[in-house]
């Protein structure tokens, strides 16, 4: 709770005391109205001064002057009746403004406790930087460290802001920033960005940005600032509210004038001046439309809020709306729903123990740093004896030949084995087949292939029972290695041997302007075809600027399934928004009639008003429980 939170909750329990304490004691006249005045202060003087503001900068129709309006004119009554003999009711005009800051209280702790999701979630604003005085680490604000300065960062650490490392080596977790599990090593020279964590070693950094320029202040206003991107929910009530509230202040201004005046001139009544006045007033306050204009993009917010929890960041309330009515959503396949890495998947035909074999072709691939050679080398997860490695040949595009302990082994694919007159085995796998030989006699072959990600076929089959109709992927692969991705993961349809261009070309055919088009990618490569869809989904790209500028949507981490969990989020938001409105509108609706013709009074008018805001509010709380069981 901040202190601003704190000030309004005293202020509703004074008032509150000082309301059910006036209850009991017996007050007459002048000192009644002053001990009344006293609680109305405390608790309204802020919508007061906001109905004032309003006037003064020409935007007088809102919430604050309705509530100022209603509460002065029960007031006015109050003091009529005191003059004619009468006890006035002040507790009206109080409890007005007691239950809307109440109203009020909710929204912030429900703003509040969102934007605590999304702080605990990323987890990655620092408290400190380190600088060096008088041979003595000290720690200062980051907001206070300048471009070029000196941090120092010791093990355990978070990075409070980028720069480059000038001392000292370490593992760095990014896994916040990148969706990246694997700790990156950085030496000297290498750049640092904020937010990370120094997992070993003393790191001594040269800053290159200040903090309102870093990596992590950008993430962190990208998701705080996640809902001034406006849904087209929230522009419609927006903009209903704009034309309805000074339609309602001037029928309750008729309602006030015209009656007494039929009364009078036609039907040769007693005017009643006061009953239709406090009619009017009920009107007015029925009519606020606080419901609608607070909790409409507060359950968006929530949404968002509620997305963080299961790591999905929503970039704006527009997106999160778009989102729930997407129908096809096209795939990037590597990275996104492979790997995006070569491993070894299979080993056949082997002559000799497979552990032997991916070792023979391990300590042979030694001296390389080729993708392919490196995916051998994790295969055998052993350290590298380059001692028993002598006489490496590197064919180029063929293959490797080298001798291991004396024993000459042929490394490759089917060229380095033709070359050798040795007849290699066909393999049925889709994938780079590298052929090992030794003393040139086949020995067996490794299958090398960008693994499909073990969640991959159940976001599949989840997005499917979402509600989308279409899977398509696209991918720069060859038409073999899609065919066999797409059929394992029942896609509905896929193009493959695509350049970055010939991508965007095809969502430009895929976008018909009847369905909602939702494109997956890394967020990098893909950056135009992002724009271009309807809702761009970057996956485990955090740590790039290109992600966060393209993407509307960003997975925290690699994992496909986030997709149908994000699509799941934002059915249930806008399903609480239309509950919202519906409630809304319905209970006003019925409310200004009874009103209007003198059964509802006051406290009906604060239900209807502040009673429907806060259960509105309360059903927007539900955006934020989210059941992470996708």
């Amino acid at each position: 709770m901040n202190k601003k939170q704190k000030r309004m909750l005293i202020k509703i329990v004074i008032a509150s005391v000082m309301l059910i304490a006036f209850h009991f004691i017996p007050l007459k006249g002048i000192i009644r109205f002053i001990a009344y005045m006293i609680p109305y202060i405390i608790i309204g003087n802020d919508i007061i001064k906001k109905a004032f503001k309003g006037i003064i900068n020409r935007k007088p129709f809102d919430e604050s002057l309705l509530m100022a309006v209603a509460t002065l004119g029960a007031i006015s009554l109050a003091v009529y009746n005191e003059f004619n003999g009468q006890i006035g009711d002040y507790v009206e005009a109080v409890a007005v403004m007691l239950f809307y800051q109440i109203g009020e209280f909710f929204q912030s702790a429900a703003v509040a406790k969102s934007r605590k999701n999304i702080a605990d979630l990323m987890n990655i604003r620092p408290d400190y930087a380190n600088i060096e005085k008088d041979g003595k680490l000290v720690q200062v604000d980051p907001n206070e460290v300048n471009a070029g300065d000196i941090i120092i960062i010791t093990a355990g650490e978070k990075v409070p802001l980028d720069g480059i490392i000038i001392e000292g080596n370490s593992s760095v977790n990014t896994v916040a920033l990148t969706g990246e599990s694997v700790p990156r090593s950085l030496n000297v020279g290498d750049e640092i960005i904020s937010g990370s964590i120094n997992l070993s070693g003393l790191l001594k950094v040269k800053v290159t940005k200040n903090f309102g320029e870093s990596t992590v202040s950008k993430i962190l206003e990208l998701v705080e600032n996640a809902s001034s991107k406006k849904s087209k929910s929230e522009d419609f009530i927006a903009k209903f509210a704009r034309v309805y509230t000074p339609i309602v202040v001037f029928s309750a201004i008729a309602l006030a004038i015209f009656p007494p005046l039929i009364r009078i001139i036609f039907l040769n009544l007693t005017p009643m001046w006061n009953i239709w006045l406090y009619r009017a007033l009920t009107f007015l306050v029925i009519s606020c439309p606080c419901a609608l204009v607070v909790s409409i993009p507060l359950t968006f917010f929530a949404g968002i809020g509620g997305a963080s929890r299961t790591g999905v960041l929503i970039k704006g309330s527009n997106y999160l709306e778009t989102l729930s009515k997407v129908k096809t959503i096209v795939f990037d396949k590597t990275g996104t729903l492979t790997k995006g890495i070569f491993e070894v998947n299979a080993i056949h035909h082997n002559k000799i123990d497979e552990e032997r074999l991916i070792e023979y072709a391990a300590l042979a691939e030694s001296a390389s740093s080729h993708p392919i050679a490196l995916s051998l080398k994790k295969a055998y997860n052993k350290p590298i004896d380059i001692s028993r490695v002598k006489d490496i040949q590197e064919i180029s595009g063929n293959g490797i030949i080298a001798k291991i302990d004396d024993i000459e082994i042929i490394a490759g694919n089917d060229k380095i084995m033709e070359k050798f007159a040795i007849e290699p085995i066909k393999c049925h796998c889709v994938g780079t087949i590298i052929h090992i030989a030794i003393n040139k006699e086949y020995m067996g072959h490794i299958v090398i292939s960008d693994v499909i990600k073990p969640e991959s076929e159940k976001a599949i089959e989840k997005i499917k029972k979402s509600g989308v109709k279409n899977i398509i992927m696209l991918t720069g692969d060859l038409k073999k290695v899609a065919c066999e991705v797409a059929e394992k993961l029942k896609i509905d349809k896929y193009f493959a041997e695509l350049l970055p261009n010939d991508k965007l070309n095809k969502i430009e055919e895929i976008i018909d302007g009847k369905n909602t088009v939702a494109f997956v990618g890394d967020g990098i490569n893909d950056a135009p075809v992002l724009t271009r869809a309807d809702v761009g989904i970057a996956m485990g790209a955090m740590g790039s600027d290109a992600a966060i500028e393209a993407a509307d949507v960003v997975l925290m981490d690699d994992n496909p399934l986030k997709i149908a969990s994000a699509i799941k989020i934002s059915k249930k938001c806008l399903n609480i928004v239309k509950q919202n409105i519906w409630f809304a509108l319905g209970v006003k609706f019925i409310c200004l009639v009874l009103g209007a013709v003198g059964i509802a009074n006051m406290w009906l008018a604060v239900f209807a008003d502040v009673g429907v805001m806060i259960i509105c509010i309360l059903n927007a709380f539900r955006a934020l429980i989210i059941k992470n069981n996708v």
